[in-house]
């Protein structure tokens, strides 16, 4: 097994750092304690976990945890810089400081993890219960950081201790032989783990099963090592095992906002979540990812028309095939996950300034309407239309995020969401993928595919559907995007799903023109049939009326090499074994 570092000694050896997470166990004070054996004690390896959770809580840009960002770098979103979007291979480089800091970040705590674990192996046979739990979540999250590593970049450097800065030329290990460490780890260390965690932020059984599907469905999806039907049988059988332990929320809204997040229902849905408020403690953080202060006119990452004309309208059809869709008023009749996760022209969403606020979201109009002054609407200046800033008008494409932002009790630039890493619901959706790309179109797949849609009301799976392999594959595709935007997965999905050259095509085509407006877009369907793999996948064209939309990335582009992120330069040029021949 290879074994490497990747930034200097100091950085590695400094894991206990003050605890960032704001549970009752992350807010723990430091015990006193000498350097030498730490975590041979079982204080010393409680304090060391404390870190290693820490080390989840780093952000990109605008201070945006990377879950959020993720799907940004898909065609699925937009950031407000023109033809720069990674996703599409704008900016993806081995000098692109977004590459550096997702191979930086998981590294981090890669190395906090390792040295917790290393340090204390000689002696946990002989610990605690509650001790065995805390060296088994270490290993829970060492896996999460090296899955969110090989899904980005493929093969990459792997090791399991703290090494020496002399070690530096190992180079990368084949993902395949990563993937059967992780698998075999999460399985043993899922032994020493209670099925739902104590306290919140903690990872427990269903979030270690729940990852080795995670990463039995991309290894099954790359057929990695030419196994890809025992991974999909993998990423079934563990799915499986969590299927009944936990259970949806009753209201999807909930799942996303402060209030929500502290009822029982929510809590037994979400498996893991980066703890930012708790009744006791706050620690905030940035969400204006797209839905920012209204009140200044400024948004900063948009969803795609691409991801908004997924959703189907209410009868469960897609809007190319149901009466119901009305290009005219586009944000009507569908699929309710649709308004709790985006909002666009015409609709009322919150926003909070001082006090909580309403405003009617208008792309055209130099004024809109706010409320409350004096406890009634009134009209008030535009700065999505009016401000020189980047704003829904003018880096957008008509549409923002509601998902996360749909509460006016917080500044979004403030705020105390806790962030989903990993929740009931893509269990179910991993389940049935899992199975369906095995051929076991049984009862067991429609009920998961059922009860995720049927949280929202929407229909059940249709019978023309059952029994054919590509309409539902089709279908669990279609449910991943619309349950689970804006939390990270598409950005894995895009890869395993081999899509990335279907969604960067054509130039992201946005709202329709100031001279054509909304209502002048009768008959306007985008078309999902240009050839079986869009029609598959649900990726719409709109060339046929094009010169009616608004355009931006003109310059949107795909190469087979962007499956996988180049390997930072500073890391290359430290260990010459770390070669980036594509790029």
């Amino acid at each position: 097994m290879k074994k490497t570092v990747l930034y200097k000694l100091s950085a590695i050896t400094a894991v206990v750092a003050v605890a960032a997470s704001c549970s009752d166990f992350l807010d723990r004070k430091n015990p006193a304690y000498d350097t030498e054996g730490f975590y041979e004690t079982e204080a010393g390896l409680k304090e060391g976990v404390t870190g290693v959770y820490a080390s989840l809580y780093w952000e990109q840009n605008w201070d945006v945890p990377f879950c959020i960002v993720a799907d940004h770098y898909t065609a699925y979103g937009l950031e407000q810089n023109e033809n720069n979007s990674i996703g599409a291979g704008g900016g993806l480089n081995p000098d692109q400081s977004y590459v550096q800091s997702l191979w930086s970040g998981e590294y981090t705590t890669i190395a906090r993890a390792n040295s917790v674990l290393y340090g204390a192996r000689d002696n946990i046979e002989n610990m605690s219960d509650e001790a065995n739990q805390y060296y088994a979540e270490t290993r829970v999250i060492r896996a999460y950081a090296y899955y969110n590593l090989i899904s980005a970049f493929g093969d990459v450097p792997f090791f399991t201790s703290p090494v020496t800065i002399d070690q530096y030329t190992a180079g990368r290990t084949p993902k395949g032989e990563i993937i059967n460490y992780l698998i075999e780890d999460l399985d043993d260390a899922a032994n020493y783990l209670p099925w739902t965690a104590a306290e919140r932020g903690r990872v427990d059984k269903a979030t270690a099963y729940g990852l080795i599907s995670r990463i039995g469905l991309f290894a099954g999806s790359f057929n990695v090592d030419g196994k890809g039907a025992d991974y999909f049988r993998t990423a079934a059988d563990y799915a499986q095992m969590v299927i009944g332990q936990r259970h949806l929320a009753k209201n999807f809204h909930d799942l996303f906002t402060p209030e929500g997040q502290t009822k029982n229902d929510v809590r037994d849905e979400i498996l893991w979540e980066l703890v930012y408020s708790t009744d006791a403690t706050k620690m905030t953080q940035t969400v204006g990812y797209g839905h920012s202060s209204r009140q200044y006119g400024s948004s900063v990452r948009f969803p795609s028309s691409l991801i908004v004309d997924t959703y189907e309208c209410i009868d469960g059809k897609r809007i190319d095939e149901s009466p119901l869709y009305d290009p005219t008023h586009p944000t009507r009749n569908r699929d309710p996950r649709f308004r709790e996760t985006l909002a666009g022209h015409g609709d009322t969403i919150d926003f909070f300034n001082g006090s909580a606020m309403k405003m009617v979201l208008n792309i055209y109009d130099a004024k809109t309407r706010l409320y409350p002054r004096r406890n009634a609407w009134y009209n008030a200046d535009n700065q999505d239309v009016m401000s020189t800033a980047p704003t829904i008008v003018n880096t957008g494409v008509g549409y923002v995020w509601r998902k996360y932002a749909n509460y006016n009790t917080e500044m979004l630039q403030s705020a105390t969401t806790n962030i989903i890493l990993m929740r009931y619901a893509e269990i179910l959706l991993n389940y049935a993928e899992a199975k369906i790309e095995l051929g076991e179109l049984d009862q067991t797949v429609y009920d998961a595919i059922d009860e995720v849609r049927g949280r929202v009301g929407m229909p059940g799976v249709s019978a023309d559907r059952k029994g054919n392999v590509d309409k539902m594959r089709q279908l669990v595709r279609r449910e991943r995007k619309v349950e689970l935007a804006l939390e990270g997965m598409l950005f894995v999905d895009v890869r395993r799903w081999g899509i990335g050259d279907l969604l960067n095509q054509y130039p992201s085509y946005g709202q329709p023109l100031n001279d054509v407006k909304y209502e002048g877009m009768a008959g306007c369907i985008p078309n999902f049939k240009a050839s079986d793999r869009n029609d598959l996948n649900d990726i719409a064209v709109y060339t046929s009326y094009a010169d009616k939309l608004r355009v931006r990335d003109r310059n949107r582009y795909w190469d087979d090499k962007f499956t996988w992120w180049p390997i930072p330069r500073t890391e290359t040029d430290r260990d010459p074994n770390l070669t980036n021949p594509e790029y």
